[in-house]
């Protein structure tokens, strides 16, 4: 018999378990009444009907095949059925003086089945139908329920399996969900190191050669490092869940968001290193852009003011309520009342560029300078998400 892929393929196995018992019950009962009852050979008749249909739906329910709607819907009216039959087979003062025949116990085996196939509503629905037809063939509805429980009960099992169903499946889509992104994560890896151990290694030597060799070769040793790094960026942030290889996604509520830590590293040059958390930062696209061009800026300060041959280096934090982004480098410094006097000069770059944009978004920038102690940057951005 083929692998049961149905998640809630255990719940309909056990409750074959508790249709056989509520079988030897209704047997129980059958002996127990049969001379009570107006037509005893009628109701043996009845009962190996109802036989026969507990082997068969047990059967199909526990390989599989009959978990749809038409065999539910099929025994719930073989139980509705077999329950208005009481009223040929036994006279109106014993159905009202005792359970519905064949037992409501074995009726509930309906309830079970449509609320493990069609969850807690329905479940309830059809706990309802069971038990009013228990009350139509009883001639009355026992409004005092605290004497005859019967009805809350059997609409009570409907939600309770239902729910379980439900909560079944959603563990399932999860477990599913998880290990898709378990193997997507493995093959990322494992491209990761076949593309490290060839690719990389060959355009990290042409560009050490090159720059070694000197002249012409310079610019190849240039194209080499730059393709270098931004294969090495594809292959740490492709294959990320739920980001695109732009770091742009979308929520449920269809809001665009980003991962910063993507976007940052797509600044990563020769003379800047980038450090991201390993994990996705998603934020707001129009943050995480704003976000990008204010770094964008700094390093642009960095290459045309740092001094030759200054290296930056671009630190991004996850602080739950906020990200904090640190730009430092090692080159020449800001001398005292330089951004004042730039300012002065109508030179709007830092102080409109960077901390305008940042103040914006309602955050900080703090800036650290000094001659010959090379620049530092630290933004601090509140961010909202979804719970």
């Amino acid at each position: 018999m083929e692998a049961d892929t149905d998640p809630v393929g255990p719940l309909w196995r056990a409750a074959q378990l508790f249709r056989f018992l509520s079988y030897l019950y209704a047997l129980g009962f059958q002996i127990a009444v049969n001379d009570d009852l107006l037509h005893d050979d009628v109701a043996w008749a009845l009962f190996g009907v109802l036989s026969a249909w507990t082997l068969v739906v047990g059967i199909a329910y526990y390989a599989g095949f009959g978990r749809t709607p038409y065999w539910v819907g099929a025994e719930v009216a073989v139980a509705c059925g077999l329950m208005l039959t009481t009223s040929y087979v036994a006279e109106t003062s014993w159905a009202l003086n005792n359970q519905t025949w064949p037992t409501t116990l074995w009726a509930v085996n309906a309830v079970i089945s449509v609320a493990l196939l069609a969850g807690p509503i329905w479940g309830m629905v059809s706990g309802l139908l069971v038990g009013g037809t228990s009350a139509f063939v009883k001639g009355a509805f026992d409004l005092n329920l605290g004497r005859n429980a019967t009805i809350i009960i059997i609409v009570a099992t409907g939600m309770a399996v239902g729910l379980a169903a439900v909560i079944a499946r959603r563990a399932h889509a999860v477990l599913v969900r998880a290990a898709g992104i378990a193997a997507a994560t493995e093959e990322r890896e494992r491209l990761s190191r076949e593309v490290h151990d060839g690719v990389l290694q060959v355009l990290a030597l042409i560009a050490k050669r090159g720059r070694e060799i000197g002249g012409p070769t310079t610019e190849l040793a240039e194209l080499a490092g730059e393709q270098e790094r931004a294969l090495r960026t594809l292959v740490s942030d492709a294959g990320r869940i739920g980001i695109s290889d732009t770091g742009v996604s979308r929520t449920g509520t269809d809001r665009a968001v980003a991962d910063l830590g993507v976007i940052l590293r797509g600044l990563a040059a020769e003379r800047v290193s980038v450090s991201a958390p390993a994990t996705p930062v998603v934020i707001d696209t129009v943050v995480a852009e704003e976000i990008r061009a204010a770094v964008r800026n700094m390093l642009d300060n960095v290459s045309h003011h740092a001094g030759a041959g200054a290296q930056a280096f671009v630190l991004l934090e996850d602080l739950g309520d906020r990200v904090v982004v640190s730009v430092r480098d090692d080159g020449v410094g800001i001398p005292a009342g330089r951004v004042e006097e730039a300012k002065s000069q109508g030179r709007m770059g830092i102080s409109t560029s960077i901390i305008g944009r940042v103040e914006a978004l309602g955050g900080t920038a703090i800036l650290d300078s000094g001659p010959g102690a090379g620049t530092e940057w630290e933004l601090t951005i509140p961010v909202e998400r979804e719970a």
